[in-house]
């Protein structure tokens, strides 16, 4: 299988169709902004999954692909928010009313909408992210996933590491794969340093080989992520891992309100950064490089390529994901560890570890 490759090296995967997360939002219309003068008459368009472009995690990363385009390259862009899943159909359908050249669907959500559009619109091309394609004679569209699992696994093991209770603890916005995905490999991270060590450590709010576990009732849920949190935090989860979208402020009160010493690790972006109010919370995040992806989609077709259908992977040894720095917390991950989860990232990208078990 041929995958678009980065500079940095996108390779690899089949088409598995999973991978990360969508959120809870706003609404409707296209919002048109014509390009500078001089720029490229090339039109690259997105849809949202539930929840709006500025929710500082999954949604906002995939928009700043084209925002990042629209700057770099010149080209125009057209937008819709989805306020609800009603809303994917017809804001599908006015992408295509606006004359892209490119349509992104934000989300594992947009999955059955984004497949029927390819089906029924031939003559535009298509990418899901975190999706797959349906029915492989479906030529315009292209699948953008990601190997979550793999930074998840390094984010179990710092946790298991830091932690001083040997409890940590992980949510999930829905029961789908592109949420358990992560679960799993931090799992497998946290057990993995319990097998090097010796000491004894639990994960709460995931069983793998149950597939079992604790999820919100959706990614607007902050009642649900508060009280998932408070539960683990009263069972002594030091380091939580909410792979859940912008729920990480519930995670944050759960937090406060418990006065204890007890961190978040943030998914999609570096929480950290996009969200700075929660910076000395915050011990590192799990990133899904989606601005990346949707920039090199994009600039590959502007630069002329013929497009296609198939997937572009991020993985550990491409960049595609990787975990973000430690933030305020630096001095407090040990060299040790630092230099463990480097030689951890070598054997999973070497095939000598397997995220997943």
């Amino acid at each position: 299988m041929n995958v678009i490759t980065r500079k940095r090296g996108l390779a690899g995967l089949a088409l598995a169709g999973t991978a990360a997360l969508f959120l809870a939002g706003c609404a409707a219309a296209p919002e048109e902004n014509e390009t500078a003068e001089g720029a490229s008459d090339y039109k690259a368009c997105a849809v949202s999954d539930e929840g709006s472009w500025n929710d500082k995690s999954f949604n906002e990363a995939a928009y700043g692909g084209l925002l990042k385009a629209e700057e770099e390259l010149g080209i125009e862009k057209a937008d819709a928010e989805s306020q609800s899943t009603d809303d994917f159909e017809p804001n599908l359908a006015s992408m295509v009313d606006a004359n892209c050249d490119i349509i992104f669907a934000v989300g594992f959500n947009l999955i059955e909408a984004v497949n029927a559009a390819a089906v029924a619109n031939p003559d535009s091309n298509y990418v899901t992210i975190d999706g797959y394609v349906e029915d492989p004679s479906t030529t315009n569209l292209k699948p953008i996933i990601y190997s979550m699992n793999e930074s998840s696994y390094l984010a179990g093991y710092l946790a298991a590491a830091y932690s001083t209770t040997k409890v940590v603890g992980t949510y999930g916005g829905l029961q789908i794969d592109a949420v358990t995905d992560f679960m799993t490999g931090f799992y497998n991270g946290a057990k993995a340093y319990e097998a090097e060590t010796g000491e004894a450590v639990t994960v709460l709010g995931w069983d793998p080989t149950a597939k079992t576990g604790l999820f919100t009732d959706g990614f607007g849920d902050s009642e649900g992520a508060k009280s998932i949190s408070a539960g683990q935090i009263a069972q002594d989860a030091d380091v939580i891992f909410p792979v859940a979208g912008g729920l990480f402020s519930a995670t944050s009160e759960a937090i406060n309100e418990s006065g204890k010493d007890v961190v978040f690790i943030g998914v999609d972006k570096d929480i950290a950064v996009t969200s700075p109010e929660y910076a000395d919370q915050v011990l590192t995040s799990v990133l899904k490089k989606m601005t990346d992806a949707v920039f090199d989609v994009i600039k590959e077709q502007v630069d002329g390529a013929e497009f296609d259908s198939e997937p572009y992977v991020g993985t550990l040894e491409n960049e595609g994901t990787s975990l973000a720095d430690y933030g305020t917390f630096d001095d407090k991950v040990s060299d040790e560890i630092k230099a463990k989860l480097d030689e951890l990232k070598a054997g999973i990208i070497a095939g000598d570890i397997k995220p997943l078990g």
